[in-house]
């Protein structure tokens, strides 16, 4: 059995004019493109450039006494300016970061001119083909399985990407409030991902309303809580060092963006699952009443929220996992723990999240169970090349089996014809 062709010009309206609102909200948040302040500790290299290495030889560190171990490492530039000579550098041997330097290994080095003995400084390993044999192989995955609709999401997934990086980095970095310029942006990413993923159609704007939901009520407790606990965002050592280079960004609202980017990935993610399963029961049997249609759908919904806050969790906890053993290493009672600004920022906003998740559970199966009952009052469900015609609310389409019956007479009749 099909699904049911359902019009919502309701809800299709209000997600025009949350639109319409979104993009006006990024034409006035717009970055200016005004000279950003220069941080010279994090721009000063002229340039980086791929090396490879030829040698490396451990022996004891010049004046170092002969238990300080180092590491003589030669490479040979692949470009730049000094393409094909031979770098000497010096590295520490007491640490297990360059194990990894064999000869004929890839890496980066950064090029300081003028600096008379570290004119080229190592950076990295060049991780680079690995990452994009990983990116390629995930692609590959996502348009096996899915085909056209996997393309399509890798399409809103370049879509987010360009809206983080193109708009609302650089509007919190023009000095924009930034919890304004994560809701606008989180909602403007909404429409991009939902829709390119999942195609125009009214079970998309249910799973959108859903989600703008969920984020509304996760904004709201963020906003209230964050006052609530006396969080100011200067807890954290990236914070500190973004107000010593005179950035001017209010951190307190760079951490409730943070909060609302971060619930947004888990919340559409709820509310296309929860769209889906009501449109599905009632293509199963449209005669659930609606009622039924919402209890069934809340039932799917219960279920889906226990699994997904403990994702929630587990990844916000797994991001932090270096500072909370710490704080159990400093063998203090969890009270004392949870209290810190660093920890309760991270309890704050898995909480906040989880209440996202949690609100876009009803919001989005009331209004797909509206939708869908609405449609079932007007429409009948047609096969594939029948007439989708016009009945009133008592009636229902033709089952199936005795669908069959018919088409099986007609091509008997035509058969005989012929």
């Amino acid at each position: 059995m099909q699904r049911p062709p359902v019009r919502t010009p309701a809800l299709s309206a209000l997600a025009s004019g949350v639109a319409a609102l979104a993009l006006i909200g990024v034409a006035i948040l717009w970055p200016s493109g005004a000279r950003r302040p220069e941080v010279p500790a994090l721009s000063s290299f002229e340039g980086i450039y791929t090396a490879t290495t030829i040698d490396r030889t451990e022996r004891a560190c010049a004046g170092g006494g002969a238990s300080t171990r180092c590491l003589s490492m030669r490479f040979r530039l692949l470009e730049g300016p000094d393409e094909g000579q031979v770098i000497p550098i010096e590295l520490s041997a007491e640490t297990s970061r360059f194990d990894a330097l064999h000869v004929d290994r890839r890496v980066l080095l950064g090029h300081q001119p003028g600096v008379e003995g570290f004119e080229y400084v190592f950076l990295d390993p060049d991780r680079r083909s690995s990452l994009l044999t990983l990116a390629g192989i995930f692609a590959i995955g996502v348009i096996a399985l899915g085909r056209w609709r996997g393309a399509a999401a890798l399409v809103g997934l370049i879509a987010t990407l360009l809206v983080l990086f193109l708009f609302m980095v650089p509007a919190i970095l023009d000095g924009r409030d930034p919890l304004l310029v994560s809701l606008v942006g989180s909602v403007v990413i909404a429409f991009a991902a939902l829709y390119l993923s999942h195609g125009l159609n009214s079970q998309t704007t249910v799973a959108l309303l859903g989600t703008l939901g969920g984020l509304g009520c996760a904004a709201l407790f963020a906003v209230v809580f964050m006052d609530l606990a006396e969080i100011t965002g200067l807890a954290s050592e990236e914070a500190l060092f973004l107000t010593a280079l005179g950035t001017n960004i209010d951190l307190r609202g760079l951490i409730l963006g943070g909060m609302m980017v971060g619930a947004l990935g888990a919340i559409d993610d709820i509310t296309v699952t929860q769209a889906s399963a009501v449109w599905e029961l009632r293509a199963a049997d449209a005669t659930r009443s609606r009622s039924q249609l919402l209890l069934s759908g809340l039932r799917i919904g219960r279920d889906h929220v226990a699994s997904t806050v403990n994702t929630l969790v587990l990844a916000y906890a797994g991001a932090s996992m270096p500072v909370l053993i710490l704080f159990v290493l400093s063998d203090q009672s969890a009270g004392t723990v949870a209290n810190g600004e660093i920890v309760a920022t991270e309890v704050v906003r898995t909480l906040v999240g989880s209440i996202g998740l949690i609100a876009s559970v009803p919001i989005t199966t009331l209004l797909a169970v509206d939708a869908v009952t609405r449609a079932g009052r007007h429409r009948v469900v047609a096969a594939p090349g029948e007439r989708d015609d016009v009945v009133g609310p008592e009636e229902h389409a033709i089952p199936d089996r005795r669908r069959d019956v018919w088409f099986g007479l007609f091509r008997d009749w035509r058969a005989r014809r012929r």
